[in-house]
């Protein structure tokens, strides 16, 4: 008896699983489809994403080899840093946001390093001003672009760009205060110098070369010319 219920069980559940397949049965075969082809087409995705990534890493480090070594005087020892910024160049103009900023970055220095103080300062003020950059390389920027202009600009203008990378809240403060410092010398504003250069002196939290020139520069500047 318990085998004939069996069988029974067996051919209703039977039939209630061909009822549901001519009923739904194009449904789950869309459904799992649909499932299988999202999983391969995220993993397709990852995987494109991942090798984008390798290639980009190699191209800027391709673009950086072509630099050479630094020599330790503020020059490169063997490679080509003109034609190193001229393809880190090239690379961020084909690369997103990331990876193309910092190309932007490296060229900047190269165009530095070689002398072409005016071409590097182009590039930082592009990436301060750019919305596609974030905020905090935006800043950076800034404080690299006034760095190279502190013998040259107005310093005015100068300092007012960096006054809102003073505040405390400000990644770049402890730079970009020291450069506000030099520009207040050039200005003939000795005692806003003094002021600045005794306040880094004494920030526990400013970098140890900040301090160290701030300590010399503060007794410097503290003593009034005869």
């Amino acid at each position: 008896m318990t085998d004939i219920f069996r069988e029974v069980d067996e051919e209703l559940r039977r039939d209630r699983l061909e009822k549901l397949w001519k009923r739904y049965g194009v449904l789950i075969v869309v459904a799992v489809v649909a499932a299988v082809a999202g999983t391969a087409g995220f993993m397709a995705w990852r995987n494109w994403q991942q090798s984008q990534a390798e290639t980009q890493t190699q191209q800027l480090a391709d673009a950086l080899r072509l630099a050479g070594a630094p020599d330790g005087q503020g020059g490169t020892a063997g490679g080509n840093p003109e034609a190193a910024a001229d393809a880190l160049a090239a690379f961020a103009g084909q690369t997103g946001a990331g990876p193309g900023t910092l190309a932007r970055f490296y060229e900047a220095g190269l165009r530095a390093r070689e002398g072409n103080g005016e071409a590097a300062v182009s590039i930082y003020d592009q990436l301060a001003q750019s919305s596609d950059v974030a905020q905090v390389y935006r800043d950076l920027a800034t404080v690299l672009s006034v760095m190279h202009q502190v013998q040259s600009g107005d310093p005015g203008q100068l300092r007012a760009r960096l006054q809102p990378l003073t505040a405390e809240t400000s990644p770049w403060r402890h730079s970009a205060r020291e450069l506000t410092a030099l520009l207040a010398i050039r200005a003939g504003d000795r005692d806003a110098a003094a002021k600045l250069f005794t306040q880094l002196q004494g920030d526990a939290s400013a970098p140890s070369g900040v301090r160290n020139r701030a300590t010399e520069l503060a007794a410097l500047y503290a003593v009034e010319p005869q």
